[in-house]
């Protein structure tokens, strides 16, 4: 493995100077270090492990591909993963409070799952949201599901002919105000396509933690990993 302060682009050696505040450390019997500024404590090995999974992370390999990757279970993996998901949501939801009068361009989009677009049956099983454009960045908002309502149109005897015009649907987004056919949301949603194509079977109570975490990743780019960092060191 590499050595554990090699993770962090010019910054400190977390073996010998804190990953907090960069200042000097004292080492503990019990194999964890203390900073002498800031007292924080923390396991050299333990940390430099989870920046190798933030590195992953950010290289859009799975929860699993870390673990093989490191050495680890699959289990810690995952669970780092989904630390790390909720903890974009705050940085992306401050973003987006302190740019939302910079917003020009907005638009609906209609998510199918692309084992699951081949059948029509499938189309209530959409994931709906509505994407704000701010520059070079994006921020999504989840909508109700479509799935409630399924069962009206089917006592209607409508099925065939929703199928259809919900099909239709996919394509055409209801919500719009661009200013050109290449913007930064059909960028985003590219990007999103492509990102979804390494997941299979997402739980739909868990979609919104993808959303967030490709949107992320598209606001942040090559910084994406940094940023972690920063919030690693702010504990969220």
């Amino acid at each position: 493995m590499k050595k554990s302060g090699s993770y962090i682009k010019n910054g400190p050696d977390i073996d010998e100077r804190c990953f907090y505040c960069a200042e000097k450390l004292n080492r503990l019997k019990d194999g964890r270090v203390q900073c002498k500024r800031c007292r924080r404590r923390y396991a050299p090995k333990k940390l430099s492990r989870q920046l190798a999974m933030a590195s992953a992370f950010c290289r859009d390999r799975s929860a699993r591909e870390a673990a093989e990757e490191l050495g680890i279970s699959y289990a810690t993996a995952l669970h780092f993963y989904q630390d790390l998901r909720r903890s974009v949501l705050a940085r992306l939801e401050a973003d987006y409070e302190a740019a939302r009068e910079e917003i020009d361009q907005y638009e609906e989009t209609l998510y199918l799952d692309h084992n699951k677009r081949h059948d029509k049956r499938h189309i209530f099983e959409a994931q709906n949201f509505l994407t704000f454009a701010y520059g070079p960045k994006v921020y999504n908002i989840l909508l109700p599901s479509l799935e409630r309502y399924k069962q009206s149109l089917v006592d209607d005897g409508l099925t065939q002919q929703y199928w259809e015009e919900f099909s239709r649907f996919l394509i055409f987004h209801r919500i719009a105000k661009l200013e050109s056919r290449e913007n930064t949301i059909e960028r985003f949603r590219r990007y999103f396509d492509t990102f979804m194509k390494n997941y299979r079977g997402i739980k739909r109570e868990n979609f919104i933690y993808y959303l967030k975490e490709a949107e992320f990743k598209f606001n942040y780019g090559d910084k994406a990993f940094d940023t972690l960092v920063e919030l690693m060191r702010q504990g969220r």
